[in-house]
């Protein structure tokens, strides 16, 4: 014989206490799959955004401006590096944008110096039209990144 009680039903204290833990465990985590009532009576469901940014809900989603028009010299360009971009006009009104991290190896790009994107760490130099590489070991252009110009605002896309 074990020296296990066992109660009227067949139950044992073991067993009643294997129980008890279970449920305790089990709990906690079929109140996690469950649903708040204020947020599944909600009809509209959440935006959310792809991988570009873009809306998916249908309404726009309101960009902030990086810069203004008047900011980005013409023939030159100007660099926003927190958020790793360049933004370049080669010609009046014509925007260019850019990512600041060299394709030699990777370093940020740091100047715009007659009309060339300029890579302090191994002398790439990149042309500010196409961000293609002018001179110094960089493989290849610059990625580009995409901008919206909204009147005198332009901003990431």
């Amino acid at each position: 014989m074990t020296n296990e009680t066992t109660s009227t039903d067949g139950l044992t204290r073991r067993g009643a206490l294997t129980g008890i833990a279970g449920v305790g465990v089990a709990l906690p985590v079929l109140a996690a799959c469950g649903s708040d009532a204020s947020t599944a009576s909600d009809p509209a469901p959440a935006a959310s955004t792809t991988a570009g940014g873009a809306s998916t809900s249908g309404a726009p989603e309101a960009a902030t401006p990086l810069t203004t028009t008047a900011d980005v010299p013409v023939g030159s360009g100007t660099i926003f590096a927190d958020e790793g971009v360049v933004v370049t006009q080669p010609s009046e009104g014509e925007f260019k944008a850019f990512s600041t991290t060299c394709t030699h190896t990777g370093c940020p790009v740091t100047e715009v110096r007659d009309a060339e994107i300029v890579c302090p760490c191994h002398g790439s130099h990149f042309s500010i039209t196409d961000g293609s590489p002018i001179s110094g070991p960089a493989p290849a252009p610059l990625a580009t990144r995409e901008i919206t110009v909204s009147g005198q605002d332009i901003s990431l896309a």
